[in-house]
Order: C-alpha cells, then sequence, then structure tokens
C-alpha cells in the first residue's frame, strides 16, 4: 500500500511543477547575412527555397513535400510529411517591408501550433541583420515539462538553420 502512496505523491508532484512551468515559449535568435534586405527577405518568403537552409527537412530527406501558392504573397504554403519529421505546414499569413508572419501548424506526431516570424533590419546597403522568431502554447501538462527541453532544441536548430541561410544567400 504504501507503492501505491508513493507512486500517487509522485504523480501528483508532477502534475504540481508541470502547473508552475510557464505556459508559452519563445525563441529568437539572429544573424548578420551580408545581402541586401530584399534579397534575404526573398529567400524566406519564397518556401521553394525552405529545405535548401531549414535543418528539419534537411534531416529528413525522405520526406514528402508540398508547396502551393505564390511566393511572397499570404497563403503561399510548404507542406511536408515524413518520418523524422513528421506532418505538417508553414503559411505565409503576412509580410511587409522588414517582417515575414507564418502560421505554423504540427499535425502528428501530436497538434501543435505556433507562430513563426521573422523581422529584417538593414545594416548597411548590402548587410541585413535577420531575426527568426518562433512562439508557441506549452499544454499542461507533458508540453509545459518539456518546455526548458524544447527552448534549448530549437535555440540549437535555429542557429544551424540561420547559418545554413547565411551560406545560401552569400554563394
Amino acid at each position: 500500500m504504501i507503492v501505491v502512496y508513493i507512486l500517487l505523491a509522485l504523480i501528483i508532484g508532477v502534475l504540481l511543477i508541470s502547473a508552475l512551468m510557464p505556459n508559452s515559449y519563445n525563441v529568437e535568435k539572429s544573424i548578420v547575412i551580408n545581402r541586401p534586405l530584399t534579397s534575404v527577405m526573398n529567400r524566406i518568403a519564397n518556401l521553394n527555397d525552405y529545405a535548401l537552409w531549414n535543418p528539419w527537412q534537411q534531416s529528413d530527406t525522405t520526406a514528402t513535400k508540398s508547396i502551393t501558392g505564390t511566393p511572397g504573397t499570404p497563403g503561399h504554403k510548404y507542406a511536408w510529411e515524413g518520418k523524422k519529421v513528421g506532418v505538417g505546414s508553414l503559411t505565409l499569413n503576412q509580410m511587409d517591408d522588414r517582417n515575414i508572419y507564418f502560421d505554423l501548424e504540427f499535425f502528428k506526431p501530436w497538434k501543435a501550433q505556433a507562430r513563426d516570424n521573422w523581422h529584417f533590419e538593414p545594416m548597411s546597403s548590402n548587410e541585413t541583420n535577420v531575426t527568426w522568431q518562433n512562439s508557441g502554447q506549452l499544454p499542461w501538462p507533458v508540453a509545459r515539462m518539456m518546455g526548458p527541453m524544447i527552448s534549448k532544441g530549437l535555440n540549437r536548430q535555429f542557429g544551424t538553420g540561420l547559418d545554413n541561410l547565411k551560406k545560401l544567400c552569400e554563394s
């Protein structure tokens, strides 16, 4: 009987800890790319280039992809399905002269939604500071417990993705 009480106490403890964890995440990383602002923005707004720099898409070369819509316009969409990357889509929601806003949806292995935003700041006529920002909700209890691991993984992948983007744009 004592084992049952210990197990129950552990479960309650985990649930209480997860209730105190943040219910959302926000990851942001920047890099300076030696290209004009419009050149860099066009690489991001054109989802036909997405697999050329995105680390998740590069990690699952057998994944199927579908690209629809007109690059640089709302509704332009990149959808994927693969064993490693699961099933999801990235849809251009809005764009202005310094920002691109995407809606990111995952359907498998679990359902989730996030905002994938980009900000571009000209440093000179041939240098652009690029900021990649991603935010979303962390449902209770499991996702909240995984929040620190999610943020750490995203930070690492964003660094790789921005390095890839820099190489692509500057080549």
